[in-house]
């Protein structure tokens, strides 16, 4: 018997979300209401739909058919954050992360964007985020960019329209130069362990002073450090948008970089790129050849203030005379659900003297690319943290992911702030290398 052509082109697609899984994700929440008061965009919006409960019932409904994957549904879902704070708000558990991710992978399912948004995908996600030297040719140009004075010049003449100039606005000040990382670095002192470091993407190219700090600070607790050379992005940027095929191809690139070396970790310094790490064992699970690999290379993934906060054999000895406000990024915290090492670790200072915000749950807006796609929603959340941040009278805001950093780092010139954004291990840095803390021998160098 033929087959029916004309059936099969007017066959209604499979719905995604119509999976056993998804639904068991879905009904595992009770519609109790304690997520609202976390969730940023409800602050925002205060539509019920736009709250971590009304996106569920959406989901719910559109894995049951009663609603569509159409234009309504998209914009709910795609004005989350997935700042995951509605799960540790949670009474029931609902892993309120998974169901949105696996929402927007349906969404991209059954999108079918115009060229532009195709090309600009395209170059972003697959030609420039996997490509370590790619980007850091970029970073070389923006810094060309900024060190000419063409910077001060755009920014004086409004040249720029306003998306374009969201963007150039989070641009961080940007390093002359960038590291080799073609050989292992040593440790200083006596030798405790030897363990690989997660470059990233955007942290290697425009934030590459934090990855340099988080080296110094581990050599100096007597850690070798190594840097796998096949290791690419992490793949959350791709996952948040949809690219579930492109994030697990990514996944798979990283796992076998670092599961070449032997090693007693494998850290991270980016709250963002540690909660996709350490979730490769999920994301890979159906993989048979990289199920198993998966979940040995998760198990190994530290942040670095976790496992800064379990070896520090070498507490730093120089001041840091600050007043420091900690912004805590949301998957380091929601995710990872590592609260009190970053604190405890500023605590260790010397000098600093550690002010808490009022709000330190609440996202500032980054997001991954939320801040890019959806700015003006993303300022207003800003806004709110900017205005906590000012209340403490801070002079240093301390993060511990590369979107907060770049993030905050615009609000505090956006709003008119006069405190510098910098890394949690930046700090740590300091104190290990002023001069009342290095050794007469590194005096003298």
């Amino acid at each position: 018997m033929g087959r029916d052509w004309v059936a099969d082109r007017f066959r209604p697609e499979p719905n995604p979300l119509a999976t056993v899984e998804f639904r068991t994700l879905v009904n595992a929440c009770i519609h109790c209401g304690l997520c609202l008061p976390a969730c940023p965009t409800y602050d925002i919006f205060g539509t019920e739909m736009d709250a971590p409960r009304g996106r569920i019932a959406l989901m719910r409904a559109a894995a049951e058919g009663r609603i569509p994957l159409d234009s309504p549904f998209v914009r709910h879902i795609e004005l989350c954050l997935a700042c995951r704070a509605c799960e540790t708000a949670c009474p029931s558990g609902v892993r309120y992360g998974k169901l949105v991710e696996r929402a927007r992978v349906a969404i991209e399912q059954r999108r079918r964007p115009g060229w532009a948004e195709r090309l600009l995908r395209r170059l972003a996600l697959w030609e420039l985020l996997p490509h370590r030297n790619r980007l850091r040719r970029l970073a070389r140009l923006l810094w060309l960019y900024q060190a000419s004075g063409l910077q001060r010049l755009v920014r004086a003449l409004g040249l720029l329209p306003e998306r374009l100039k969201v963007m150039e606005g989070l641009l961080p000040p940007l390093p002359a130069r960038h590291p080799a990382y073609d050989r292992p670095a040593p440790a200083l002192g006596e030798r405790r362990g030897r363990v690989a470091l997660f470059l990233g993407c955007v942290q290697d190219a425009f934030l590459s002073p934090v990855n340099e700090a988080t080296v110094r600070v581990l050599q100096r607790n007597g850690y070798e450090v190594h840097f796998p050379p096949g290791q690419t992005c992490c793949g959350a940027a791709h996952l948040h948008v949809g690219e579930e095929a492109m994030a697990r191809a990514l996944a798979r690139r990283n796992v076998d970089a670092f599961l070449a070396g032997e090693y007693e970790a494998v850290i991270n310094n980016a709250g963002g790129c540690g909660a996709m790490l350490k979730e490769y064992g999920e994301l890979l699970a159906d993989d048979p050849a990289y199920a198993e690999k998966a979940r040995r290379f998760s198990a190994q993934v530290q942040d670095i203030h976790e496992f800064l906060a379990a070896h520090l054999h070498e507490p730093p000895q120089g001041q840091v005379a600050a007043r420091v406000t900690y912004v805590d990024s949301c998957h380091l915290r929601h995710a990872q659900k590592v609260v009190q090492q970053p604190r405890d670790l500023l605590r260790r200072i010397p000098g600093l003297e550690l002010v808490e915000l009022q709000a330190p749950d609440r996202c500032c807006g980054s997001a991954g690319v939320y801040n890019l796609v959806h700015p003006e929603e993303a300022h207003q959340v800003l806004e709110a943290k900017v205005a906590d941040v000012r209340q403490t009278g801070a002079q240093v805001v301390a993060t511990s992911n590369a979107g907060c950093q770049l993030q905050m780092g615009y609000g505090v010139q956006r709003f008119g702030l006069p405190a510098q954004v910098v890394h949690v291990v930046e700090l740590l840095d300091r104190a290990y290398r002023s001069p009342e803390a290095r050794s007469p021998s590194e005096k003298q160098l």
